[in-house]
């Protein structure tokens, strides 16, 4: 009896040469994509934020978007590329969405979406809850 192609210890293509297994492994940091790490990015600072204001971050809703809108909103005079914040109304809880591109545009490196990322999110919350965003992360514009 032969075995299952997953149980061999050298994987071959159909054609019995080259190798099908994945060039690095998946726990690598160059496997994920640039929206995967992007929102891990998002997910690691909503993570720290709330364990300084769970009050303030369990009731809104934060969602990626890779572009925002053609249009600004009626209301904004000096639109935000990077992020948008909508307060909560009928039954709808309040929303933060930061927009993937034009801050992976505008970023220089890794570090420096980081640390965007971060601002953003800060600036947004502080937005939604009538704060400076220097009381919600002293560092906040470092």
């Amino acid at each position: 009896m032969s075995q299952p192609p997953w149980q061999a210890h050298v994987y071959r293509d159909r054609h019995g040469r080259g190798v099908r297994t994945p060039m690095f492994g998946v726990r690598l940091p160059r496997y994920r994509s640039s929206s995967g790490g992007f929102d891990d990015m998002v997910a690691a600072q909503i993570r720290r934020l709330n364990k300084a204001w769970p009050q303030m971050v369990s009731s809104i809703q934060f969602a990626v978007e890779d572009v925002p809108p053609s249009g600004p909103l009626p209301w904004e005079s000096h639109p935000n590329p990077f992020s948008r914040s909508f307060p909560a109304g009928r039954g709808i809880p309040a929303r933060i969405v930061l927009y993937r591109l034009p801050m992976q545009t505008h970023a220089r490196s890794r570090l420096d979406l980081q640390l965007m990322v971060r601002d953003e999110l800060v600036a947004r919350l502080a937005e939604l809850f009538g704060r400076h965003p220097e009381d919600i992360d002293p560092d906040w514009g470092m």
